[in-house]
């Protein structure tokens, strides 16, 4: 088998997953195919004050399948309402992703596992305030960023003196 990335509506990818493992149950074509990916990552953003995560899709509009590719199985996936073509060609013959690509893909999803990543990325440098906690309302610059935790250190101005603040991803926001 071998992995392949299908056209889709944007936020149909699920709908059309679903309606591609029915099909494929429907058929009996179980034994060509397998996974089925619509590739998602955690982000976590603070609303109204509580730390919300959520799934966005990774790759908008479009589902990763992995089958045997012939006939019936390219026709059961080109006759899925919401599915636009394969990725890669313009004829009627499925051209499979590079090993790279799919290793690339499974290497994101599996770092996803780990933790949530924060819905707005910041840089080295830039000033951000403080949404929550004991320094809240307060400015600082980003003195470095640590993605592991999800942390990043600050420098805020207290009391007329620059102090290291070590902060949450979500504790903040750009200005």
């Amino acid at each position: 088998m071998e992995w392949y990335a299908i056209k889709t509506q944007i936020e149909a990818e699920n709908k059309v997953k679903g309606l591609l493992i029915e099909a494929v149950k429907k058929e009996g074509l179980e034994a060509k195919f397998g996974r089925i990916l619509v590739p998602t990552e955690q982000v976590a953003e603070i609303r109204h004050g509580k730390k919300i995560v959520q799934a966005r899709k990774i790759y908008s509009g479009y589902v990763f399948i992995q089958m045997v590719v012939d006939d019936q199985t390219r026709i059961v996936v080109l006759e899925t309402q919401g599915v636009s073509g394969f990725v890669g060609t313009d004829s009627r013959t499925p051209i499979p992703m590079e090993d790279h690509e799919v290793d690339r893909i499974m290497a994101e999803l599996e770092e996803q596992q780990d933790r949530p990543k924060p819905k707005v990325i910041f840089s080295i440098g830039e000033t951000v305030k403080v949404k929550e906690g004991p320094f809240e309302n307060f400015e600082g610059a980003v003195e470095s960023i640590d993605p592991i935790k999800g942390t990043m250190k600050l420098m805020v101005l207290i009391f007329g003196r620059h102090t290291p603040v070590e902060l949450e991803y979500y504790q903040v926001e750009k200005l």
